[in-house]
């Protein structure tokens, strides 16, 4: 497929952006290199192969999921201004 400056004004255009004539004559060869690369991959076989995430195989390390307290209540309450039965208190706002 290939790309004019026309394309690429118009592609500008959908997107927003405001371009030159030189940056529409610049851009258009480049364009046309990008979807010539794409026609490209699109031609290679990949029946067969499953999707990746990542090149590598990354194995995430999951802890269980434990429902505690944090064991600090006691320091974060030396923190408050003011606290009650082990909570923070403030001051009651009625507008």
């Amino acid at each position: 497929m290939s790309v004019d400056t026309n394309t690429v004004k118009k592609i500008a255009s959908l997107a927003r952006l405001a371009i030159t004539e030189e940056d529409a004559s610049r851009l258009a060869p480049e364009l046309g290199n990008i979807l010539h690369w794409i026609e490209q991959l699109e031609q290679v076989d990949t029946t067969g192969i499953e999707p990746m995430t990542a090149v590598i195989p990354n194995h995430l390390r999951l802890r269980d999921d434990v429902v505690n307290d944090g064991g600090i209540r006691d320091a974060l309450m030396q923190n408050a201004p003011q606290g009650e039965h082990g909570f923070f208190t403030v001051p009651k706002v009625i507008e």
